[in-house]
């Protein structure tokens, strides 16, 4: 579709958020995974700020708007190459101080949240830390948004403490709560499901883009010897690729009646 000018700017979409990136349990939540599992490698057709009308004679198409196609997108990159216990790790940490000023619930809300999901765990008031030292720039747009960049600040640092990491792990993190939802996860997945491979497909994709934002992806070296993320992350990898072809196939017949 052609346009004169640059396009005019679109409004976020409504209830497009990271919770529903993270796979919550609401319709929304689940219309987010549709869209990014299938919308969005599509050309992003399909039929409230997320999609925009697009005539084509008698009929009427669906298109993401480019918000919503930015935001699906970003998510689709992290839920699709999550993987948890890493080996190349290199020691360094990504550190963040910044203090919320008493009664500010909004900024504490966002750093909190905004913080969790890009994998950050706090081991004390206002100090917050992460293995994943590449993910500096993100954490900087959080302090941004929280209106706190002019009074926090951000260390990429090694640990030289006087006892192991475990420690600070453990307080940063509820390594056995997430170990307990991976291993949901095996044994929702290891068993034979329904015949109706769309709504497999569905199934998984939708369980397992929350792992993205409950389990903070630490290195091999700090995870504990027997870790289940890393058999739920082969199932997922497995499955989804035995699935995918007839999935795809089964939604675009069902576009196709429905057009």
């Amino acid at each position: 579709m052609s346009h004169n000018g640059p396009p005019a700017p679109e409004p976020v979409p409504p209830g497009l958020s990271r919770r529903h990136a993270a796979g919550a349990p609401s319709a929304r939540g689940l219309l987010f995974t549709l869209l990014g599992e299938f919308v969005l490698p599509g050309g992003g057709t399909a039929a409230g700020g997320w999609l925009r009308a697009e005539k084509d004679g008698r009929r009427t198409r669906w298109h993401l708007t480019a918000a919503a196609q930015r935001l699906l997108t970003d998510g689709a990159e992290r839920i699709y190459s999550f993987r948890p216990g890493t080996e190349d790790w290199d020691g360094r940490w990504l550190l963040v101080a910044a203090r919320v000023p008493d009664g500010d619930r909004s900024a504490r809300h966002v750093v909190r949240t905004r913080l969790s999901w890009a994998g950050f765990g706090s081991i004390g008031p206002g100090l917050w830390i992460s293995a994943h030292p590449e993910r500096e720039a993100e954490a900087a747009a959080v302090l941004r948004e929280a209106g706190l960049a002019g009074d926090a600040h951000v260390f990429v640092a090694t640990r030289s403490g006087l006892v192991g990491a475990s420690g600070m792990v453990r307080a940063a993190w509820d390594l056995p709560a997430i170990e307990r939802e991976y291993e949901r996860f095996i044994g929702e997945f290891s068993s034979p499901g329904p015949d109706d491979v769309l709504a497999r497909q569905i199934g998984l994709v939708h369980a397992w883009r929350r792992f993205p934002a409950i389990d903070p992806a630490l290195p091999a070296a700090l995870l504990p010897a027997r870790w289940s993320g890393l058999e739920a992350a082969r199932l997922f990898a497995g499955l989804h690729q035995r699935w995918s072809g007839a999935a795809q196939l089964e939604w675009k017949r069902l576009n196709d009646q429905l057009g």
